[in-house]
């Protein structure tokens, strides 16, 4: 009676642990893939991204952050500029006037 119990169970434990197993594989490919830092057995990482190098590349992507920051605050002031132009009711006036002078075809 146990051993039917057993080979009824075994399958589905089989099939739990292996999915365990590869849920471990995918979450530690997916770490090792971005970056971030591999836990050991009790918590603590097992390589922590604190070298010069990674402080040299918060540094440059800061540096970039501010030079886009700054692009693009450029860029909205030319944005505000342009719809300011097309707006503006002697603009559209002006286009209306010189539609009417042209020959009609």
């Amino acid at each position: 009676m146990n051993l039917d119990v057993l080979n009824i169970l075994a399958p589905g434990a089989a099939i739990l642990g292996l999915a365990a197993i590869g849920g471990w594989i995918f979450t530690t490919w997916l770490r090792v893939k971005n970056g971030y830092p591999l836990d050991g057995a009790w918590g603590q990482a097992v390589y922590p991204k604190t070298g010069d190098e990674a402080m040299e590349r918060v540094k440059l992507i800061s540096q970039e952050n501010a030079q886009l920051r700054a692009e693009l605050g450029s860029v909205k002031d030319r944005l505000a500029v342009i719809e300011r132009i097309v707006t503006d009711e002697s603009h559209r006036l002006s286009h209306e006037i010189e539609a009417l002078r042209r020959p009609a075809n």
